[in-house]
């Protein structure tokens, strides 16, 4: 990687790690307390279904990081990598699911002599790290994070239980899944050329519409949950079968092998089930218009069902008031996803890809990734590259 490779790694980049390290943490802890607490009360099923997604997506990112390792094993960067590789522990940590938080260590140590060393090689491998860490993280959000809120959520409608504190319990969650998709289309961002000069106005436009669309959804499919809970699964496979048919009809270029691009699809699959993700490169605009329009159909048939099955147990006026409400909710956060495109997406401006004569052309090319690609085609890569910074320049043409 050249020394002058265009990225800067602020100190507010490096606390958000730390912590993004301790909610980490947290989240575990509040994990192993929730399971235990069905156990307690004997709600098996829940512990298990509760247990069946944590082992899950863990091991979905287990495998992630694996195949991202093993694409690269000569670019382990860190002293904290180089030390796992070299006493064969790489392995063993993936096998203990411990992989995130490698690249945590990994990520702190690299920016913390970045920060005594002002070192530009170590600010581009932060980067680097930075983007497969946060890529891990969004995975882990949608494939754990999002089914346990849905189950929480129902959970709550069957027992009719609904309080001030499960009701800020709910939101939070919420909002926390809506924070990793926002964390990480901040990542993204590290790859415009005028990033010094971004607000934080646009991240909480950004937030606020994914918070609704999010909320919506997962309520609905809570809802549905509480009255028909085995016909979930089969709505889950059945729509998520068809998403991964869209995601490959998008010809993804994401990961360096066949089988690795198939499980970032059926992923890809698993975060549209629940939020929008952009994976191809092209017009997005029809892309937004047919998602938004098929899962708010979508979203409305399970409220649908519910309203039909809860008219035999309360007032039907209630069903209705939830129907509206969401709704409402849905239609709001399109809205304000309009607004934000219309007036904070940032697009790279083509006069400042111009360069010094000692700056790699990296720059260039980062640039031109991020051309909307409504108006254009982004440039072909003459340089063929793998790795972290293939991904990062995949993702990023789609999010710009």
């Amino acid at each position: 990687m050249e020394e002058t490779f265009p990225f800067h790694y602020t100190l507010m980049d490096y606390l958000l790690c730390l912590f993004g390290l301790l909610m980490s943490l947290v989240d575990i802890g509040l994990d192993c307390w929730t399971v235990v607490s069905f156990y307690q009360n004997g709600n098996y099923v829940y512990m298990g279904v509760l247990i069946f997604f944590l082992l899950g997506s863990s091991l979905l990112v287990q495998v992630f990081s694996w195949i991202w390792y093993s694409d690269t094993p000569d670019n382990l960067q860190t002293h904290v990598e180089k030390f796992v590789k070299k006493h064969h522990l790489l392995k063993a940590f993936h096998f203990m699911q411990l992989a995130v938080y490698l690249r945590y260590a990994g990520l702190v140590e690299i920016s913390t002599h970045r920060f005594l060393r002002s070192d530009r090689f170590k600010e581009g491998v932060s980067v680097n790290l930075n983007h497969d860490l946060f890529m891990l993280r969004l995975i882990e959000a949608f494939a754990e994070n999002a089914p346990q809120l849905t189950l929480m959520m129902s959970i709550i409608a069957m027992r009719r239980e609904l309080t001030l504190l499960t009701a800020l319990k709910t939101l939070g969650s919420a909002s926390a899944l809506a924070a990793s998709v926002v964390t990480y289309h901040r990542i993204m961002r590290e790859f415009l050329p005028d990033k010094h000069k971004l607000k934080w106005s646009s991240s909480l436009v950004y937030f606020l519409w994914n918070l609704l669309l999010i909320l919506a959804r997962v309520t609905a499919l809570a809802l549905f949950a509480s009255v028909f809970p085995c016909y979930i699964i089969a709505h889950f496979l059945s729509v998520w079968m068809v998403l991964v048919l869209v995601v490959w009809g998008q010809k993804t270029n994401f990961m360096d092998s066949s089988c690795g691009e198939w499980l970032y699809r059926g992923t890809v699959g698993l975060i549209w089930y629940f939020s929008w993700f952009n994976v191809g490169s092209g017009s997005t605009k029809l892309k937004n218009i047919i998602y938004y329009a098929v899962m708010g159909l979508d979203t409305m048939a399970l409220l649908g069902f519910w309203c039909w099955k809860m008219e035999y147990c309360i007032p039907p006026f209630r069903p209705y008031i939830m129907i509206i409400i969401l709704a409402s909710l849905y239609v709001l956060g399109i809205l304000m996803k309009i607004l934000y495109y219309k007036k904070f997406h940032p697009n790279c401006d083509e006069k400042k890809t111009e360069l010094h004569e000692d700056e790699p052309a990296m720059r260039a090319v980062a640039c031109s990734a991020f051309i909307e690609t409504d108006s254009a085609e982004s440039s072909d890569f003459t340089k063929p590259v793998t790795g972290a910074q293939k991904r990062m320049r995949m993702m990023a043409s789609n999010f710009y």
